[in-house]
């Protein structure tokens, strides 16, 4: 099982490429009921968290590698695409047909090859599973990996080490390489920090499957925090057992809730982020978590729609599929 030291490891191996992101004070801690605390992932190289396990996924690649792949809801891939190039490696990504086509052109634009496929991450990851064997490259899963978990866990470190009195962590939560991650680094740390993973209410795999108590499948729909689509994976040997024990709590938000927290971040910290980054600034706009002297959350990436991202920040309704989030102007 994953361990600290894996976590100090990986801090090594991705110093000065994909570490360093600021810890900020949010403006909106005088609302909330507790000290609130930013993780700026959106300060890396290519707009998110997910290049910390990518860049020390690639350091345990063999040397003779050919190349690599991958599925992806989007900033997985981005980071895979980025690593690969700075590796001069081929880069090949997958993803389904719900990824936004700024995350598909972002990819594109750092040289990789795009492979769109089916309605789902589990159809993309069935593709890239295809391409690795025929096309003899190797596999990054975008989760469900030690090193891509290990590579996460490291914002939990230095969130840690600037801020000791951190006293809860709300952390985006998916297939669980960022919760997985962080919450073995922060367990390890301080013990009795209380770890909540936070999810849309749709299609919300990991928190349906520790329900369950087993991977389970859910129907895959576009969400304003669409990083956080995709299933888990039905033999998933890592991230399901460590969010399993580590987490205390998983909690789910609504479009609606996730609509205002996006409003919220923007017009209060005038931070321009993805819906899937401000869940757990929805959960307790919303009462869903109670809040507590020193709370911390991670700004996982700011690769997002701008369209959309616009149509949100001036209260404008947003279509998702077959659902129509009604606009509301932000209440100052």
């Amino acid at each position: 099982m994953l361990a600290l030291a894996d976590v100090f490891a990986a801090q090594n191996v991705i110093r000065g490429v994909a570490d360093g992101t600021p810890l900020v004070p949010s403006d909106l801690s005088q609302k909330l009921g507790g000290d609130l605390w930013l993780k700026l992932e959106i300060c890396q190289p290519m707009g998110a968290f997910k290049l910390r396990g990518a860049v020390n996924a690639m350091a345990h690649l063999p040397t003779d590698a050919r190349g690599v792949t991958c599925c992806s809801t989007g900033n997985h891939g981005r980071a895979v695409a980025y690593a690969a190039a700075q590796n001069g490696l081929r880069a090949v990504i997958c993803m389904s047909e719900l990824v936004p086509k700024t995350k598909v052109d972002g990819i594109r634009r750092l040289g990789a090859e795009v492979h769109i496929d089916g309605r789902s991450q589990d159809e993309a990851q069935a593709h890239a599973t295809r391409l690795a064997r025929a096309d003899g490259l190797i596999d990054i899963p975008p989760f469900d990996d030690p090193h891509v978990i290990a590579g996460q866990g490291t914002i939990a470190l230095e969130m840690l080490r600037a801020r000791p009195d951190l006293d809860t962590l709300m952390i985006p939560l998916s297939g669980g390489g960022l919760a997985a991650g962080m919450a073995v680094a922060a367990r390890a740390i301080k013990p009795d920090i209380r770890l909540i993973g936070v999810s849309m209410d749709r299609g919300a795999a990991m928190a349906a499957s520790i329900t369950a108590g087993h991977p389970v499948e859910v129907k895959e729909v576009a969400s304003l925090a669409d990083s956080l689509g995709g299933g888990i994976g039905g033999q998933n040997q890592h991230t399901f057992p460590l969010c399993r024990r580590l987490l205390d709590e998983v909690v789910l938000v609504t479009e609606d809730d996730i609509y205002t927290a996006m409003q919220a971040l923007y017009y209060e910290d005038r931070l321009v982020a993805e819906g899937a980054c401000v869940v757990g600034i929805a959960a307790l706009m919303a009462g869903k978590i109670v809040p507590s002297p020193q709370m911390g959350t991670v700004i996982t990436g700011r690769n997002v729609d701008m369209a959309q991202f616009t149509r949100v920040v001036m209260g404008q309704d947003v279509r998702l599929g077959d659902v129509i989030v009604k606009g509301t102007p932000y209440d100052a």
